[in-house]
């Protein structure tokens, strides 16, 4: 009997204990409710498709392998850790760092999302980018574009703007819109201020899911204060809550959650991309690129097209038979003509002989670089980036002349294709040849060797000795 008593009272000890402890831990963060919406998801997945494509035409992204492999890696922890009632499995988080010094970082419906090089520079920890992260995050998780429209009654042409989304970036307001160098209106960039305290509070559950601090999202919003002197757009106050609200409500929600006694604030990847980016050539403000409207393919850390200089000759030397040795940090190292010239852009760098270059891009030679695929099966991603390339403005006289083939480049499985048309730089037929091949992290290396029809024969044997020598590290 004594015994069967003793499991009786530690048995009613236990249950009173889980008692005091599961308000705490269960039921004491904040609950959350989806906002209404009358848009289906495959809208969500179609906007920022769409807007996606528009950022990239208009916005410098950092063309630097190590940067942006970090930020990914950060963004899918954050993105797998949202709590399971606001997963989408149609969504495809992706991440890219915009090459512009201002404080910010914005996402687009669907999971597209871009930082700022000036707020990860900004940053005190990783635990502080992250905060920012989960934030933009949890502005896609919620749905919070489409659920602004239907707040407005109609999406019209809303969703064809970067606008209706930039109200999720850091900055947001009449700032935001300038920001984007997209000519939003204000009206389309204010997220509500309870969707605003929606995405601190889920961005700090996330963090917690994360292994991270949620603090460092408090925090990061005084950073924003020091850096800018405590000065403010007017707009921030109609269009975002008070920082100093903000800094208390996630700090009340961190003492709500099962936050890690070893949680992640600073680490050695951090310090080194930021170490990076502190040696690179100044990054324009926003205001620079939204005044140059030259942010994207092409154009130089300068902002100006780095072979913008060139002329266009009808006279072009063949390859060298002497090669030289090209290689950039440790992400790529390969062998190419001694005669050719190299052009690093924000996205990508382009080779070409004297007469072969200019404003227009090249006649000759050959460009590499790594681009975001929404998708991990390499023929899906190929096949996107070569139909984003024929769509651009100025390719639109090339036509896919053969289908994807199987190949290999530095050891790797790869695709190849080739495009033709009738340049318009030199009046003749064209012949684009592009191979493709993608990183651990899913990003898609490519490269695109371009010579007239009449001349292939003379440039195969170089662009093969391109393929050949190529060797990838990730």
């Amino acid at each position: 009997m004594r015994k069967q008593n003793l499991g009786k009272n530690l048995t009613a000890m236990m249950l009173a204990c889980i008692t005091l402890i599961i308000p705490l831990a269960a039921f004491g963060q904040t609950r959350i409710s989806m906002p209404k919406n009358k848009y289906k998801i495959q809208d969500d997945i179609k906007i920022g498709r769409q807007a996606s494509a528009e950022v990239e035409q208009q916005m410098p992204i950092l063309n630097d392998y190590e940067a942006t492999r970090y930020v990914q890696d950060v963004g899918r922890r954050l993105a797998n850790a949202i709590p399971s009632q606001f997963q989408h499995p149609e969504f495809q988080y992706t991440f890219q760092v915009v090459n512009a010094s201002d404080i910010n970082a914005f996402a687009l419906p669907g999971g597209p999302m871009y930082v700022n090089r000036g707020m990860i520079q900004a940053a005190r920890s990783e635990g502080e980018m992250a905060g920012v992260m989960a934030h933009e995050i949890s502005h896609v998780a919620l749905r919070h574009g489409t659920a602004q429209a239907t707040k407005q009654g109609s999406i019209g042409t809303q969703l064809g703007t970067i606008g209706l989304i930039l109200g999720g970036a850091i900055l947001g307001g009449q700032q935001g819109a300038q920001i984007g160098a997209l000519g939003a209106q204000a009206w389309l960039t204010k997220y509500s201020r309870e969707y605003e305290t929606q995405a601190d509070i889920l961005g700090a559950q996330i963090m917690a899911n994360a292994g991270y601090d949620p603090r460092d999202l408090a925090n990061m919003f005084r950073t924003i204060e020091q850096q800018s002197g405590g000065q403010r757009a007017p707009e921030w106050l109609s269009s975002h809550p008070n920082p100093g609200n903000r800094y208390d409500t996630i700090n009340r929600e961190a003492e709500m959650l099962r936050v890690s006694r070893n949680a992640v604030q600073d680490t050695r990847e951090f310090q080194r991309v930021q170490n990076k980016l502190a040696q690179m050539p100044r990054a324009r403000t926003m205001e620079e690129i939204a005044r140059n409207q030259q942010g994207g393919r092409g154009q130089g850390q300068g902002g100006q097209n780095p072979m913008g200089n060139g002329r266009y000759s009808s006279r072009i030397a063949y390859p060298s038979s002497r090669m030289r040795t090209y290689s950039s940090g440790n992400w790529i190292q390969m062998n190419l003509p001694d005669n050719w010239r190299e052009f690093p852009t924000q996205d990508s760098v382009w080779f070409a002989p004297e007469g072969a270059y200019g404003n227009e891009g090249i006649t000759h030679g050959a460009m590499i670089g790594v681009a975001q695929a929404r998708s991990n099966d390499l023929g899906q991603a190929t096949e996107d980036y070569v139909n984003g390339l024929l769509q651009a403005q100025g390719n639109n006289y090339l036509r896919q002349a053969t289908n994807y083939t199987r190949t290999s480049v530095g050891g790797r499985n790869a695709y190849a294709t080739t495009l033709s048309g009738r340049s318009p730089l030199t009046n003749r037929n064209e012949v684009v040849n592009i191979v493709t091949t993608q990183f651990r992290n899913g990003g898609l290396f490519y490269v695109v060797m371009v010579a007239p029809e009449n001349e292939s024969s003379s440039y195969n044997t170089a662009f093969r000795n391109i393929l050949r020598s190529i060797r990838l590290g990730d």
